[in-house]
């Protein structure tokens, strides 16, 4: 590889346009047919909230961490994780195609594998020291790379039950990174924690069109404020807050698509009547208002528009 040009440094926030809310997934092909390898002025880093998977289909794309760079060709499998700084830059003189999988990791993970979560928390260990597997054991990246390739041509046909292919792809990939991980980089929750923890999910569930205070769950538990919140943390992989809210959400997405209310009802539904802050939260989780997303998971096709603006 040749040396990257330090000379400026240029960084910017992505925000991924979602070519589906309820996967909120984004996954397209890059290609350079040409053998010509063009030097712009500046490489610019680039971040986003959502992990990432590169896979080559051809030719060689040099990647960048902060603690990396790599050359990747034909058949690897690169994993960026939330908000890791990187970049990319085409490396080789013969053509170049890739295909790039970009995915919020929380969405994929419902009330029955949630605890799972807290293995892939960037606050303990980068998601992009995994790379190793893809790297020591060849027959997992193939099967990585099948993987993404399916949730590629599955987002592209839009078959009947793409959503379910695609849900099922993302799991298997998790699930790969989760089993072959021999260094055990990610380390979650035992079961004992998440038992004793479980009262503390239940009341959330059943009040969660209430004003939920975490005062109310450590009187379940029996905690201190400030041992629950760590506990709570270390077992779900995110704060107590982020959870209820994570919850909320969750539902409203559900009675959008299922009930016929408003805006306004649902809120209520859902435990925040306050509709600036339905909305904003609503946006955080989804980029987009819960009236667009009632739009677009009712026949709009989201995913043929997304690409029509690429």
């Amino acid at each position: 590889m040749t040396k990257w040009d330090d000379a400026e440094t240029v960084v910017f926030n992505e925000l991924v346009d979602y070519q589906n809310p309820l996967l909120r997934l984004k996954i397209w092909q890059i290609e350079s047919p040409g053998t010509t390898i063009s030097i712009p002025k500046v490489y610019k880093w680039h971040y986003h909230k959502e992990v990432e998977f590169l896979i080559l289909t051809e030719g060689g794309l040099g990647i960048q961490t902060k603690h990396d760079s790599r050359l990747l060709q034909k058949g690897d499998v690169h994993l960026f994780g939330s908000s890791q700084l990187h970049r990319t830059r085409k490396e080789l003189p013969m053509p170049l195609s890739y295909i790039v999988c970009q995915f919020d990791l929380s969405q994929h993970f419902d009330e029955s594998t949630m605890p799972y979560l807290a293995y892939f928390n960037e606050a303990r260990r980068p998601l992009g020291q995994l790379n190793y597997i893809f790297r020591e054991k060849p027959e997992v990246q193939r099967q990585a790379f099948d993987l993404i390739m399916d949730i590629y041509q599955e987002a592209q046909s839009k078959a009947k039950g793409y959503e379910l292919a695609i849900s099922a792809s993302i799991r298997r990939l998790l699930l790969l990174l989760l089993r072959h991980d021999d260094r055990d980089l990610l380390q979650g929750a035992d079961n004992a924690e998440l038992m004793r923890l479980q009262p503390a999910l239940d009341y959330i569930d059943a009040h969660l069109s209430e004003k939920i205070a975490i005062e109310q769950a450590c009187t379940v538990l029996n905690l201190s404020y400030h041992y629950f919140i760590k506990f709570f943390k270390k077992v779900m992989g995110m704060s107590f807050v982020d959870y209820v809210n994570y919850k909320r959400i969750k539902k409203a997405e559900r009675l959008l698509l299922t009930k016929d209310a408003s805006i306004m009802e649902i809120g209520d539904a859902v435990g925040i009547p306050n509709m600036a802050q339905f909305y904003k939260l609503f946006k955080r989780h989804n980029q987009c208002s819960p009236k667009e997303f009632k739009q677009r998971m009712r026949g709009d096709s989201s995913m043929e528009q997304a690409a029509q603006m690429m």
